[in-house]
């Protein structure tokens, strides 16, 4: 019988802890991950008990699921890393432990495999205070070579969850959650797409069985990379799971001595969805995110977009800036139209030059008008993008990304951002508008797939990003990809809002904001009132509905204000007003999924990081199935200690709902044993309505 040695090492916070082996110096391999352990736990003992049986048809010894899989140790399922040498040679690496170094929140692990002249190494770090766990990777060699494949640290899933979650998605449908049986076999979504994709946030969720949004256990990953990513969801046939991400395969085009994967963030929840919801919200609030200006409020943004699309003039701006001002917003953002020859979307892009005819004066008299009416400026670019009909285009036909013939996409071709010159010329043409005039938002819109991925493009558009936020750290910027086709912690290290969507539809909104809300807190997402009419849809929405739904995460207008009836500005001026005054708490609020025991109803609560306060939005996406509203239960309170409640829109309240209830008359105070067990029962309402319950703790 073979001896076997084990080298043992252990990452802890107040939630969990990870602890890796390894066997006899092999690549080390995750035996534990879950609630915390003492600190006096036999890791070697976990990782004995960890180890299965052998039996027929199976291999004499059960290859190690290592943070590194490899396929030269006979591992079963998908490799963690696929490399050729310069002549094509595929290389089958063994790697051996070489160095571990740790420190308080973190392990660097060095592996070696001498006969293929590589080296693996596997960084690991926990955060004390969001619980993230995050890890990426990197392939050395002597010599050039050529990458297929490379996962971030390779981590086991558990074998008692009978679903993971994934999303998926499409233009005014994003964030919408799959939900796939672990079966023997693989799970595999790669996209291709060359960015982020409606189709493919990178984000998985496994829960644990019997799991619910607020209690169970639960394990989520996020890949923070914006070009083309691989999942892979991988039931072993002897039962273990594992988990990769990494970039699409091939991505790497040109030979290399260095391969990175992306930063891979990981969490385990003890408290259901919401736990790994809460973690990643504040990681990305706290920690991703840099922001222009911190601790100032998030600005109500108003965005010309629906109100006049390309047909640009100044008088016109100005009477709707001077009405979104009235409304409440405190930014104005000029949206696409303002530059070239741009009358619609067949000509223009790249030419970014402020168009003459429609501002014979400049943008100057436009921009003084904003900042007289007491709102920022911000202005629409899609930098990464060109029109065939364009002067760039005429003079740099080899700037764009792809052949002659390739299908365009909203007219246009994606610019080659991995050329230095072009990065340069955009430079100087955003960088000029920028120091021309007091603009403080730019909008980055990215409105088409590329015609081929490669991993440089992301990286060259990451460079441009970069160099104009070093040199106007004052402007921030939203990632806007025909909605929400760009959004991951990639992107968001270095934007500081995402457009969710391009629908303005609130009844979808609702949906698509209560299910991006497990990765994405409310300060970085954008959400507008949309017109009386959605122009993607052709809904028409009660204007109360439309701004409450707005006022769930960083709140803006996205309309015509002149077609606003009396009624309807009282209405957004009244829900405006109460996100004001709201809105420094809740954009640091935790956002939480309720379990609804009506699924026409779909509820969050957003909960002070203090615990003090919180708001209930319980929106009504549907009919119910019972004649009578079932109570709401909410979570993660003080058991012991009591709330005020009250209904902030109890006026609103329909002739059909005829009963007594005590919220209809005012506050009630309650436990928090109360709230979360029995719940409270709120009035009967329509379809396409949202009640909002103001908690207080007392």
């Amino acid at each position: 019988m073979i001896q076997t040695t084990t080298k043992t090492w252990r990452l802890d916070d107040a939630r969990q802890t990870l602890a890796i082996a390894s066997a006899n110096d092999r690549c080390p391999q995750v035996i534990y991950w879950g609630p915390p352990l003492s600190a006096g736990e036999d890791l070697e003992a976990i990782a004995g008990v960890s180890q299965l049986d052998v039996t027929g048809g199976m291999l004499d010894a059960n290859p190690d699921l290592s943070l590194c899989p490899e396929a030269a140790r006979s591992f079963p399922g998908q490799p963690s890393m696929i490399v050729r040498d310069a002549a094509g040679e595929r290389l089958l690496p063994k790697f051996k432990l070489h160095d571990v170094a740790q420190d308080d929140t973190g392990l660097v692990i060095t592996c070696e495999d001498a006969a293929n002249r590589l080296t693996y190494t596997a960084e690991m770090r926990i955060d004390p205070e969001t619980h993230v766990i995050v890890m990426q990777a990197r392939l050395n060699a002597d010599r050039a070579m050529y990458l297929h494949w490379l996962a971030a640290p390779v981590l086991p899933a558990p074998q008692n969850s009978d679903d993971m979650i994934d999303v998926a998605g499409r233009w005014c449908g994003e964030f919408q959650l799959n939900r796939t049986a672990w079966s023997a076999g693989i799970r595999y979504r790669e996209n291709r797409t060359g960015r982020t994709g409606h189709e493919h946030f990178p984000g998985l969720i496994v829960p644990c069985r019997g799991a619910t949004n607020t209690a169970g256990s639960a394990y989520a990953f996020h890949y923070g990379w914006s070009g083309g990513r691989r999942m892979i969801a991988e039931e072993l046939p002897d039962g273990r799971c594992q988990i990769q991400f990494g970039h699409a395969a091939r991505m790497e085009t040109a030979p290399s001595k260095e391969f990175r994967t992306a930063i891979l963030y990981a969490v385990y929840s003890g408290e259901g969805l919401n736990g790994c919801a809460i973690s990643f919200q504040r990681h990305l609030r706290d920690r991703v995110v840099r922001w222009t200006t911190p601790g100032t409020p998030r600005p109500v943004h108003y965005n010309c977009w629906e109100a006049v699309y390309f047909d640009h003039d100044v008088p016109t701006l100005k009477d709707i800036a001077t009405r979104a001002a009235a409304l409440g917003a405190e930014r104005f953002v000029l949206d696409d139209g303002w530059f070239g020859q741009r009358d619609d979307d067949t000509s223009s892009l790249s030419d970014w030059e402020v168009d003459p005819r429609k501002y014979p004066e400049g943008l100057g008299p436009l921009i003084d008008h904003v900042h007289e009416l007491g709102m920022s400026f911000g202005i629409w670019f899609e930098p990464e993008m060109i029109n065939p009909d364009s002067n760039l285009h005429r003079a740099h036909p080899d700037w764009a990304l792809g052949a002659e013939d390739q299908i365009l996409g909203r007219q246009q071709k994606a610019l080659n951002m991995a050329l230095p010159e072009v990065r340069a010329f955009l430079y100087e043409r955003i960088a000029a508008l920028l120091s021309a005039h007091p603009i403080a938002y730019i909008k980055w819109d990215h409105n088409r797939v590329l015609p081929q991925p490669d991993a440089e493009q992301t990286r060259g558009s990451y460079a441009l990003i970069d160099q104009l936020r070093a040199d106007f750290p004052h402007v921030e910027i939203e990632s806007c990809a025909s909605g929400g086709g760009r959004i991951d912690f990639g992107t968001l290290s270095r934007t500081q809002r995402v457009w969710l969507s391009d629908s303005n539809d609130a009844l979808e909104r609702l949906k698509m904001q209560h299910n991006a809300a497990l990765f994405l807190p409310a300060a970085v997402t954008g959400s507008h009132v949309g017109p009386r009419r959605c122009h993607t849809s052709g809904r028409i929405l009660d204007i109360e509905f439309r701004a409450w739904v707005a006022a769930q995460r960083h709140m803006g207008f996205e309309m015509d204000p002149r077609e606003l009836d009396p009624r309807e500005t009282e209405v957004l001026k009244d829900v405006t007003s109460w996100w004001k005054d709201n809105r420094n708490w809740m954009m640091n609020a935790d956002i939480m999924r309720l379990d609804s025991a009506d699924p026409s109803v779909i509820a969050e609560q957003q909960s002070a990081r203090d615990g003090h306060r919180f708001v209930v939005f319980a929106g009504k996406a549907g009919t119910s199935a019972q004649i009578a509203p079932r109570p709401l239960q909410l979570t993660r309170l003080d058991s012991n200690a009591r709330y005020r409640v009250s209904l902030r829109n109890r006026g609103s309240a329909a002739a059909l709902s005829r009963g007594t209830l005590t919220l209809k008359d005012g506050p009630v105070i309650l436990t928090g044993t109360a709230l979360m067990h029995n719940g409270l029962a709120l009035p009967w309402s329509f379809p396409e309505t949202m009640w909002v319950l103001e908690g207080e703790r007392l």
